[in-house]
Order: structure tokens, then C-alpha cells, then sequence
């Protein structure tokens, strides 16, 4: 057993583990997890982990529960003397409090990094941090993936000749222009500014995308209210010629399904990094699968081999 892989999975989303552990031709650790009357959380790790090379599949999307079991599971394989533990989070809940921009407010991702590694995580795995300066909250080594190759490919597998690609906020032009290049697109970038959490407001457009394909890419939606306004800003007022969306993270909370559904985006290809099975409710959502890039991540650090070739 010494150095053997082990995937484990949390509750919060065990299609992903499962898709993750077929990649991986095995089969998931068997795990209970269960509750008290009072719903307070217990994990017990039924096999035998000693000296094992351990990876826990927890992306920390809301409620706070999986935060808590992710850290619940980090204790027990640690208390089980497994060798090494990697916290693979598809999605890094918190990471919208990287810093301190109003009086008398915590930074929520630098303590939900402090209380991971304290939990005993010896890496951790992500993909797409809000904020990419979130890798330096944790003192323990991160692997970030992107999902731009996954979702490029969904793109190139369709191409269009006269094709744009917005950025919906000053914060998502760098990685908005790469999609760009790739695509051999144009750019165009929305200024906007955001009042208050879940609210924003388009200032200004820049760029040109009259009678183009557009294509919107962020990196989560949640309440879909910023996209669906710049969706509406690209045809009535700039005269896209059509508008296609994409992101990592499907939050989707609120009201965000009935918005992109009165909205004049055509598809939304998010990633599995939440799951995501309301589709009688929004069938312009295509979920595109992150599971076989999350899957060659862990055997390449389980093998100490380099992960950088996944971000070419």
C-alpha cells in the first residue's frame, strides 16, 4: 500500500470523483460520511490508508457544510497516517474576499487557505481562482489549472469566421484576450462598475462588435445579472450578431436560470466544476467535462511529474 494512489470523495460532488476515478482506471476510497441528530457532520475512512498518497475531490461551493467536511476528511486521513494529502477543489468557495476593500471586513480566502492547511492538506489542486494572487494565501504548494483548453475546444469544434470575444469587466481582459487569440477573434471590453455584491452596472464599451458572433467569457456566474446586461448591451446596443457564453464555475443562484432564459444569449457552456442537473429549467446550458484534465493533474503529481504541460 505504501505510496498507492487514493481518491476520495466528499459530498459535495461525487459525479466529479467518480468521472476523476474512471480517468484513472480505480476505484473511489469507500468512505461514510454521516450525521448527528443535531446535523453535525462525522467521517469515518473504512480501509486501510497508511503510507497511501491521498486525494480528496471537494470543490467548496456554498452551503459552508463542504467547506467543513473537506476539512473533517483532510483530519481523518491525516489521523489515519496516510503519506501525503492533496485537496483537489474544482471550485475555491470564498475566493470573491481576496482583500480587504471596505472598513471592518475579514478576506475570506485567506482563511478558509489558513484553515485547510491547518486541517493538514499538503497541496491543493484547483481550477480557475477568481483571483489568481489567492495562490499566495496558501503556504503549502498549489497546482492552478485553467479551463481554458476544455472550453476553447467546445469553441473550435465550432468555428465562425466574423467572431468577437468580451470581456465582461476589466478583471477578466487577461485571460479574455488569450481565448481571444486562440479563437483569432477580435476584443471587446465592458466597463463596468459593481455597487454593491451580486450588482453591477455596464459604464462603457470598448471595442467593435457589429454584425460578429459574440462570445462572453468569465470566470463563474452567479446570479447571471452582469452577463445577461452585457448581453443585451452586445446585440441592442452594439449589434452583435448573436452571443454565446462561457464560464468555469456555475454558481447560478437567485434568479441567474430565469435571466439567461430571457436573455438573447444562444448557449451557456459552463464546466462541471459545480454540479449542475437543472437543464428542464435552462436548456441553453452545456456542461462540458473537467473530470480527464483533474485526472492527468493527480497522476502527474502522484508520479512527481511536472503539471505545467497541462497549461499549453
Amino acid at each position: 500500500m505504501y505510496n498507492a494512489l487514493v481518491v476520495i470523495a466528499g459530498t459535495a460532488h461525487p459525479t466529479m470523483a467518480e468521472a476523476i476515478a474512471r480517468n484513472l482506471d480505480m476505484e473511489l476510497l469507500d468512505v461514510e460520511a454521516s450525521r448527528f441528530s443535531d446535523g453535525e457532520i462525522q467521517i469515518k475512512i473504512k480501509e486501510n490508508i497508511r503510507g497511501t498518497d491521498v486525494f480528496i475531490v471537494q470543490p467548496t461551493m456554498p452551503p459552508a457544510e463542504h467547506m467543513m467536511e473537506l476539512l473533517l476528511l483532510l483530519d481523518a486521513v491525516r489521523r489515519a497516517s496516510c503519506r501525503r494529502v492533496t485537496a483537489v477543489i474544482p471550485y475555491f468557495g470564498y475566493a470573491r474576499q481576496d482583500r480587504k476593500d471596505q472598513p471592518r471586513v475579514p478576506i475570506g480566502a485567506r482563511l478558509m487557505a489558513n484553515l485547510i492547511t491547518k486541517a493538514g492538506a499538503d497541496r491543493v489542486l484547483t481550477i480557475d481562482l477568481h483571483a489568481a494572487q489567492i495562490q499566495g494565501f496558501f503556504d503549502i504548494p498549489l497546482d492552478h489549472l485553467y479551463s481554458a483548453p476544455v472550453l476553447l475546444k467546445h469553441f473550435e469544434d465550432r468555428p465562425r469566421e466574423n467572431l468577437a470575444v468580451v470581456a465582461p469587466d476589466v478583471g477578466s481582459i487577461k485571460m479574455t484576450r488569450a481565448f481571444a487569440k486562440r479563437l483569432d477573434a477580435s476584443l471587446a471590453i465592458i466597463d463596468k462598475r459593481r455597487p454593491r455584491p451580486n450588482e453591477a452596472v455596464v459604464m462603457n464599451f470598448i471595442g467593435d462588435v457589429a454584425g460578429k458572433d459574440v462570445i462572453i467569457f468569465d470566470d463563474m456566474i452567479d446570479t447571471a445579472g452582469t452577463l445577461t446586461d452585457a448581453a443585451r448591451v452586445c446585440v441592442e446596443e452594439q449589434g452583435a450578431n448573436s452571443v454565446t457564453a462561457c464560464c468555469t464555475h456555475p454558481i447560478l443562484s437567485g434568479r441567474a436560470l430565469e435571466r439567461l432564459n430571457a436573455s438573447p444569449i444562444q448557449e451557456v457552456a459552463v464546466s462541471n466544476t459545480i454540479p449542475f442537473d437543472r437543464f428542464d429549467e435552462c436548456p441553453k446550458i452545456t456542461v462540458l467535462d473537467m473530470a480527464p484534465l483533474l485526472a492527468e493533474a493527480i497522476e502527474r503529481i502522484h508520479l512527481e511529474k511536472t503539471v505545467s504541460e497541462l497549461f499549453r
